[in-house]
């Protein structure tokens, strides 16, 4: 075996697996605070990559102006979402609230399509090129620094929700909505914070990985590939949702590498399945977990 060429593969898998573990810490968060599972991450993903391929490109703004305005932008849309199409759905049963976010999956392909065509398209460069070396090992500079920038996010969500006020109320809500209502928590409120903070996160993320691959109104199937790292790691789990995306994305760019391309999603959901058959919540999720 070629073992600096595993190195190099397994580092670039670990650096998409964290992007993987950003996404599925914002489909965690949306879960954990309002029981809803979003199936329109990734299609909230791909709008904010959308906005900034128009901020930047269209409009011809700084890509550092245009980052955050897009990833502003797409966490607005969920906070938008949860109080105009979720918040009615209260009560109602699951699978009902399931259809809700899928069918807003396809009203963004839609509105996608109709704004930007379906052509794929590059984003304008924005990461830097200069080359990443661990050792002898070579990682590609947009993967390398779009995980770093990953990363910072991710330890900034960690430290926000477990000091600040707004993350004690999150994690109240996520543990007992009675008992947070009670203590005189705005749980409404809550619910759309973590609407807002789970599709920042995916924004994010989305926009990252479309600077490495190119965008397309299918870039929201990596939804799909989310769906896995969650209900591998525990739909309400925080730590299972970071543990189990660096392990989907390094499994699936090893066995892109090794067994070609088409094997990069079979290979995951058969880790799914044995994780089903054996631990149906999940590695890390509490065994009151409803599933859909």
């Amino acid at each position: 075996m070629d073992w600096l060429f595993f190195g190099e593969i397994s580092l670039a898998g670990l650096a998409m697996g964290g992007l993987y573990a950003l996404i599925g810490l914002g489909f965690v968060i949306i879960y954990k605070a309002t029981r809803v599972i979003n199936f329109a991450i990734g299609e909230i993903m791909m709008f904010a990559a959308y906005l900034f391929l128009a901020f930047a490109g269209g409009m011809e703004m700084s890509p550092w102006v245009a980052l955050p305005l897009a990833v502003l932008g797409g966490s607005l849309l969920g906070g938008v979402i949860e109080k105009i199409m979720i918040r009615p759905m209260l009560g109602e049963s699951s699978i009902s609230v399931v259809m809700v976010t899928i069918g807003i999956a396809s009203i963004l392909v839609g509105v996608v399509e109709m704004i930007w065509g379906a052509d794929p398209q590059l984003l304008p460069s924005f990461l830097p090129r200069k080359p990443v070396f661990i050792g002898e090992m070579y990682l590609a500079p947009k993967i390398a620094y779009g995980f770093l920038i990953g990363a910072a996010l991710l330890i900034v969500y960690l430290l926000y929700f477990r000091f600040s006020r707004g993350g004690v109320a999150l994690r109240a809500t996520a543990s007992d909505q009675a008992a947070a209502y009670s203590m005189g928590i705005n749980v409404r409120r809550v619910f759309n914070l973590a609407w807002v903070f789970g599709s920042l996160a995916a924004s994010l993320a989305g926009v990252l990985v479309a600077a490495t691959g190119g965008l397309s109104p299918q870039f929201g199937a990596i939804g799909l590939s989310v769906l896995v790292v969650v209900i591998v790691g525990g739909l309400d789990s925080i730590v299972g949702a970071l543990i189990a995306g660096v392990f989907i994305g390094w499994l699936e760019t090893v066995a892109g590498a090794y067994l070609g391309g088409e094997y990069r999603m079979p290979a995951t959901f058969a880790v799914l399945a044995v994780i089903l058959v054996f631990r149906p919540y999940g590695l890390f999720g509490t065994h009151e977990i409803e599933r859909v």
